[in-house]
């Protein structure tokens, strides 16, 4: 439940990150990023593995060039979904989910120290 909840946190505070670096994508406020961030979760376990399969074949020709348009049609459509968020522009359109992707990442692995450090504070607490 904890490590959800981290995943949801981190992906909302890498959706600001996004928002602060490209004029394209617009967050209205925190709330909107967590419901963004769950959008995105959501689309990408649903709806991208079957555009990635129906697009494997531009995918190959363009060696792997085309799946930044899939993670950019993922991004797009949790911004047609969720109000509050929107993306404007062919710049924000591709570049904005590897910003995301790469902030995620950073801020998910800050959040797994932290917790394996809490973990084994808990766990030396209890021990005694």
């Amino acid at each position: 439940m904890l490590a959800t909840f981290l995943t949801a946190l981190a992906t909302a505070l890498s959706l600001l990150i996004v928002d602060i670096i490209f004029p394209g994508v617009d967050i209205a406020n925190f709330p909107a990023a967590l419901i963004v961030a769950l959008a995105i979760g959501l689309i990408n376990s649903g709806v991208k593995p079957i555009i990635a399969t129906l697009s494997l074949p531009l995918t190959f020709v363009t060696l792997g060039g085309f799946s930044l348009v899939v993670n950019g049609i993922c991004f797009w459509l949790a911004s047609v979904l969720v109000p509050g968020f929107r993306v404007q522009g062919i710049i924000a359109f591709i570049l904005a989910p590897v910003v995301l992707s790469l902030a995620n990442t950073f801020i998910s692995k800050y959040f797994a120290e932290r917790n394996l450090e809490l973990q084994s504070n808990t766990n030396i607490t209890t021990e005694s």
